[in-house]
């Protein structure tokens, strides 16, 4: 999956133009902003971090049919696609870690960024009717310097500085929260939490809830569980499963490389033609048995390793999601 022999073979499915126009430039990189000493500043060096999303080796969005998907490798269409990123660092020759200062927009705030995959194709029945194409890219400043690396969690933190106060961010009210934490479908109903990361798909004709009842998109919704305390106080919620998880490439080259959110991988060993229980899909439930295959795909652990280990919802091995990958720029 990581080879050159695929990165290559992904490269070259498409020229640049049609990759562009299939994923709505979804196609993910690390790029700096301008080139050269004339782009550094004061502020910082500016860089621009974008997310894409493909299945295997082909890109896909709202408009593009998602093949082979799942233990029976079926077709499927994307329903929705989001996840919050936050403490963004780029790696230098060192290996040291070098935090991204965000730009504070719509879509980032404090150090949380929103990234919507929806790409505006497909028409009114696709999945962009109610949501076009929002954002795929981060922008921040790092100071002047080579990096050779990136590294960002996928999650939102329980609560950073602003402005010299301590805001809480995973659990606050969504009437009062700061854009990109007030969307709505990003949150859950109980304890005003977020939802990390959102993938939905809609297998062709459809699946069976282990009532015979029918069903038409299968989802994973990642966040944390098992959470105590009052938001509604403005209380630093604890949750026993944090499930959040840090994605790390110390030899990423953005100049040749791209990181790619892989569907294939996220479902690979989901049977999405059935629903066996709890939630439809895995909503994060640590009792629902499809969110053991695909905490498993994420890389996190859906209970404790063993009795008294208390690993529950913390990454199976730091800075790995086999998720995400990194491949050659087309």
């Amino acid at each position: 999956m990581h080879g050159a022999r695929i990165d290559m073979m992904y490269a070259r499915s498409m020229s640049g133009r049609a990759f562009r126009r299939l994923t709505g430039g979804l196609a993910v990189g690390l790029v700096l902003a301008a080139a050269g000493a004339s782009a550094q500043t004061s502020k910082g060096q500016p860089v621009a971090i974008s997310f894409g999303l493909a299945v295997a080796d082909t890109p896909v969005g709202c408009g593009a049919p998602l093949t082979a998907l799942g233990t029976g490798r079926v077709a499927a269409s994307l329903n929705d696609a989001r996840l919050y990123v936050s403490d963004l660092k780029l790696i230098d020759a060192r290996g040291g870690r070098v935090p991204v200062k965000l730009t504070r927009n719509e879509w980032q705030f404090a150090d949380v960024a929103l990234i919507d995959f929806k790409d505006g194709r497909g028409g009114r029945t696709g999945c962009s009717k109610d949501n076009p194409a929002k954002n795929t890219t981060v922008v921040g400043t790092v100071p002047k310097g080579r990096y050779a690396g990136i590294e960002f969690t996928v999650g939102v933190p329980a609560a950073a500085e602003v402005d010299g106060k301590q805001v809480s961010l995973n659990h606050s009210n969504l009437e009062t929260a700061p854009a990109p934490l007030d969307i709505a479908v990003m949150n859950w109903s109980w304890q005003a939490g977020r939802k990390f990361m959102l993938a939905e798909v809609n297998p062709a004709g459809g699946f069976k809830r282990q009532d015979g009842s029918p069903a038409r998109t299968w989802m994973v919704h990642l966040g944390s569980t098992g959470c105590k305390g009052n938001p509604a106080t403005g209380e630093i919620i604890a949750c026993a499963r944090p499930n959040r998880f840090v994605v790390t490439f110390e030899r990423f080259d953005p100049r040749s490389q791209l990181v790619v959110l892989d569907l294939a991988q996220l479902f690979a060993g989901s049977d999405l033609a059935t629903d066996k229980g709890g939630a439809i899909g895995c909503m994060s439930d640590p009792s629902d048995p499809e969110c053991t295959a695909i905490f498993q795909a994420i890389g996190l652990n859906l209970n404790e390793t063993k009795p008294g280990a208390g690993d529950e919802g913390r990454q199976t091995t730091p800075g790995r999601s086999p998720i995400f990958t990194v491949r050659a720029k087309p």
